[in-house]
């Protein structure tokens, strides 16, 4: 082959074409070019068409590169749409008309064609997506002034009795955001405005009256009655002062029908159990009002399940808790007292004590809460009668180890089983008394032992922390600190924590076994305090300063009473 030959040469092309066919890559190659090389052209043709190629390939790829700038554009204008309108009071006054106007036109439409659904249905559908919109003003909760002065929160107080549950919903979760209490405590001012409108307009018979007609068979609607009780969690936060309220406008009806109805444990239910345990908290009027609808058995049957069963999950332990704080806050007053004789919460709590199961702690609790003062007098007699003291006195004798389950600490059951055996010793008369004290005699004054034991271990524990708060108080003096009322209280909560309480417990059970005329009782009181170093002084210091403290929040008869009783066995002791 000559070089004319070499340079006139041109490689065969049947194989591209034939891949070409194949719709192999050189085919994607060629298309991408502009597709314009044609088979049948000459070479210069060809080479022409190739150019022409290139010169639409850098035009394609100029296109695609401007297509990416506007995408990225409207990327960035998409994700600064919220701050392109700001939330001021100007949009949030517009937001609030927008509402009130579709919430009109829908009710309008609705009462026209009450029977064609397709003729409001959009007006419907613009109502809810109003609803949506309005959570930005959950954001702002120094705006929540507008809602109350457009008076959209009566329109929307309106809503929650809407045909469509769903709309009543959207309602709902509006309502569950705008009264977190994050939000609520971002601006006090607005919410008191939003909270006095919401309480003005009876929010809490509305919402009941709307969970009343929800079916907890549909998601949504056992959504909804989940915000709807975060809402009142939320108010109550806020104000504690509405819970007689709220409890009077059907939500304790509606709790106690929705904590016995027989439905599997779920969410809701722990819920409900958490609400009742918050209206019930130092309020005598939600007590009274629990009592008078038959709470107390409600509470007394749920807790039973329990009697013989651990909760199977740590909500349900969390449930069964609450219902007993529920029942241990009732008991404060005294006519629920009677009622929980009469229930037989007595016989049920000392099963529970028997059975060993993770309601033993509280049922403990309990039966403290129920035998305290005079008012207890009628339940620890018959606590007696139903040999409860077989049940109180081994729990007294030994501390259960298993205790790390319910969260109870050793201090907390020996202080509640001091607690039930001084109430018992303060209540019971003739006969019951006589078998009380019969048990401290029983195998060689046993129960004496172990009183002076736990005597020993709270003196000891009360000393420790006396000495630190006498250090601070050196330290504070020094400093040139003044040790005002607070800080007295603070620390007297100190020394109660560290376990003073139990300590005034057992002392005054010391000083009344000692005075029960059995001889046998005081030697072994007297001699195990001289065989370990005690002290008669201390024993009468500590239950002077119990009696100075006895009986906040009960008349002063009988404080004056129960002090000079106490001072009187101190000084025969």
């Amino acid at each position: 082959m000559d070089v004319g030959e070499l340079l006139s040469y041109q490689p065969d092309r049947g194989a591209k074409r034939q891949r070409e066919e194949d719709g192999g890559a050189a085919g994607g190659e060629e298309d991408t070019r502009g597709g314009k090389q044609q088979r049948g052209l000459s070479v210069r043709h060809r080479e022409a068409a190739g150019t022409e190629g290139g010169f639409d390939m850098r035009e394609t790829e100029e296109q695609s590169g401007d297509r990416k700038k506007i995408l990225e554009k409207l990327m960035d204008q998409d994700g600064e749409e919220p701050e392109a309108e700001p939330v001021d009071e100007s949009s949030v006054k517009k937001m609030i008309l927008t509402f009130e106007k579709r919430s009109y036109k829908n009710q309008e439409l609705r009462i026209k064609f009450p029977d064609n659904p397709e003729k409001f249905m959009e007006s419907e559908l613009d109502l809810n997506d109003i609803i949506q919109e309005m959570h930005v003003i959950a954001t702002m909760p120094d705006l929540y002034h507008l809602l109350v002065d457009l008076n959209s929160v009566h329109s929307l107080l309106g809503l929650l009795s809407h045909e469509n549950t769903d709309v009543a919903i959207a309602v709902v979760d509006l309502l569950q955001e705008l009264t977190d209490i994050d939000t609520l405590q971002e601006s006090e001012e607005g919410a008191e405005v939003l909270i006095d409108a919401l309480l003005e307009g009876q929010v809490v018979a509305l919402l009941v009256q709307n969970m009343e007609r929800l079916d907890e068979q549909v998601k949504e609607e056992a959504d909804g009655i989940y915000n709807t009780l975060a809402i009142v969690e939320n108010m109550a936060e806020f104000r504690p002062g509405l819970c007689t309220e709220a409890a009077q406008q059907g939500l304790m009806q509606w709790l106690l029908k929705r904590i016995k109805a027989k439905m599997p444990f779920d969410a809701n239910k722990l819920y409900c159990s958490e609400i009742l345990a918050i209206l019930l908290q130092n309020n005598d009027n939600t007590r009274e009002l629990l009592g008078e609808m038959d709470g107390i058995d409600v509470l007394l049957q749920q807790l039973s399940v329990f009697k013989r069963h651990n909760p199977s999950t740590a909500e349900e332990q969390e449930m069964m808790e609450n219902l007993f704080d529920a029942l241990c806050s009732c008991l404060m007053l005294p006519a629920n007292r009677d009622r929980f004789l009469r229930g037989e919460g007595l016989q049920l709590m000392n099963l529970m004590l028997r059975e060993k199961k993770m309601s033993r702690t509280s049922a403990l609790k309990v039966l403290d809460h129920g035998m305290i003062g005079p008012e207890g007098a009628d339940n620890c007699h018959k606590f007696v009668d139903i040999l409860g003291l077989r049940t109180i006195f081994p729990l007294f004798m030994k501390t259960p180890k298993k205790m790390k389950k319910t969260r109870a600490s050793e201090k907390e059951h020996e202080e509640h089983v001091s607690s039930i055996i001084a109430s018992m010793l303060r209540n019971l008369k003739s006969q019951q008394r006589s078998r009380l004290l019969n048990k401290f005699t029983e195998n060689d004054c046993e129960k004496v032992d172990r009183l002076m034991e736990l005597h020993f271990k709270y003196l000891e524990a009360v000393q420790q922390a006396d000495k630190r708060i006498e250090g601070e108080k050196h330290e504070m003096v020094r400093r040139g600190e003044i040790l005002d009322d607070g800080m007295e209280d603070e620390f007297y909560l100190r020394r109660l924590d560290a376990g003073l309480f139990v300590l005034q417990l057992i002392c005054y059970i010391m000083v009344e076994i000692s005075n029960s005329g059995i001889s046998q009782l005081q030697q072994r009181v007297h001699q195990i305090l001289n065989l370990r170093g005690g002290s008669v002084k201390v024993v009468r210091h500590i239950m002077r300063e119990y009696a100075e403290s006895i009986g906040d929040g009960k008349s002063d008869e009988f404080k004056e009473a129960e002090r000079k009783r106490i001072m009187d066995l101190v000084d025969s002791f």
